[in-house]
């Protein structure tokens, strides 16, 4: 069997496995050890822990568990309302005005905690019900949450680009100052278009005539949210500066969290301490253990010779480069649709990295690409994680219309994407201006 036939084969396989429920890290890990004991034996198997455990010993992974604890500290306070509040407060003027305060806060959540999920539940809890009481459609309503949701692996701290930069050998710091930019853009998109769709509907518009809101109440809504805000700053300072590594600078901001949720939200108890930690313990070992066995998943392709092979065919089809980059989007995309951002990002990276560089693009700027598109798949049926998310926090929206209300913002997201191809200096540029260019 040719190494290209074999790669089809356990592709399909993996797929059949993941997609029966099984959790992502035993499923790859299964996958590995089965696939490498039937064609290497018993003793191709023997040092397979080993490979594991070594391919955890990367200092950067200790970043993962303390950006986690920093979103999973805000995320169990209220820290996500005080955003919402506030925002709704500075923008009331606008047209849209509480559909643009939810985005706003989604970006902002999004950037504390890095997690999709943890940002739709907490901004969507209490952004939806009120947007929907203040005359705002239930489509627009619900798509406004789930796409501001995925802002949550796009702007940093990005545990999505912390794996993207781990198995493709890519400066994290790199990653997250690319990320900026593309953020605010990809935010400032979605903010246009909800303006657009609220001026022309007039959803909302009622509500933001009657409501007064006094400068007093603007400025006497930012004393909570701020030292979060000074957080985030705190860390892009302390990384950039060059004052911390990734890692230092994460148990900083993780450390920080904890503790401005315990003195502003008085979450001192034994019980709110647990929950933290509980969340914490509980995202950071799954995240780890996809890590551990899409490294046993890689060597096995590797050692098969499947990722090389994939390599050199798909460098010999005669297409232009851009024409490539279209189908590699397309690929993800799909598998963006059934499978979480981790387990595409560690098992595709290996294969498609060699391409890309062959091809001369530059893998910073790619992983700001690929994390978009990781965002496309999250509101993308039949597995778009946030479209579910946004149905058991709005159980009385139809999925059929949270998915017709997210389909403008993923047209957004394409847009982004293109403005990216024509102006990579979007997300390179900003990389270079502190870190300097890449040799």
């Amino acid at each position: 069997m040719s190494p290209l036939t074999l790669g089809l084969v356990i592709s399909l396989v993996t797929l059949v496995v993941l997609f029966s429920g099984i959790p992502i890290a035993f499923g790859l890990g299964l996958v590995a050890m089965g696939v490498l004991f039937v064609f290497r034996g018993f003793d191709g198997i023997l040092f397979l822990p080993e490979k594991l455990f070594k391919g955890l010993e990367d200092f950067t992974l200790v970043s993962i568990p303390m950006f986690v604890l920093m979103g999973a500290a805000v995320a169990c306070s209220r820290a996500g309302s005080d955003l919402y509040e506030a925002l709704s407060k500075w923008l009331n003027r606008l047209p849209g005005s509480l559909v643009v305060s939810n985005l706003g806060a989604c970006a902002l959540f999004a950037a504390l905690t890095g997690s999709s999920p943890a940002t739709c539940a907490a901004i969507g809890k209490m952004g939806i019900p009120e947007m929907q009481k203040r005359g705002y459609g239930d489509d627009l309503a619900a798509g406004a949450i789930a796409a501001g949701g995925t802002l949550g692996i796009l702007i940093p701290p990005s545990l999505t680009m912390i794996l993207y930069g781990i198995a493709s050998e890519t400066s994290i710091g790199r990653l997250f100052l690319a990320g900026v930019l593309p953020g605010l853009m990809l935010t400032g998109l979605f903010i246009i278009w909800a303006m657009i769709l609220c001026y022309v509907r007039g959803d909302g518009r009622a509500y933001r005539q009657a409501m007064a809101v006094r400068w007093r109440d603007r400025f006497g809504a930012l004393p909570r949210i701020l030292p979060f805000l000074l957080i985030i700053a705190g860390v892009v300072y302390a990384m950039y500066g060059g004052h911390a590594t990734a890692s230092e600078a994460a148990g900083v901001g993780g450390l920080l969290c904890l503790f401005f949720v315990v003195v502003l939200y008085r979450m001192w108890r034994i019980h709110d301490l647990w929950r933290i930690f509980r969340d914490t313990t509980r995202e950071s070992v799954m995240i780890l253990l996809i890590i551990g066995t899409a490294i046993l998943f890689g060597y096995m392709m590797s050692d098969l010779r499947i990722t090389q092979a994939i390599a050199e065919w798909i460098g010999g089809l005669e297409m232009g480069r851009w024409w490539l980059m279209v189908w590699i989007n397309v690929f993800l995309l799909v598998l963006g649709c059934f499978l979480p951002p981790a387990a595409i990002i560690l098992m595709t990276t290996p294969i498609l990295m060699p391409i890309l560089l062959k091809l001369g693009f530059d893998p910073v700027w790619f992983g700001v690409i690929l994390t978009i598109n990781m965002e496309l798949g999250l509101i993308t049926p039949p597995v778009g994680l946030n479209l579910y998310v946004i149905n058991g926090i709005a159980p009385n929206i139809r999925l059929g219309t949270i998915l017709s209300g997210s389909f403008p913002f993923m047209i957004c997201m394409v847009v982004a994407m293109v403005l990216l191809s024509l102006f990579p200096e979007i997300a390179t540029w900003l990389p270079d201006a502190v870190m300097g260019k890449q040799k």
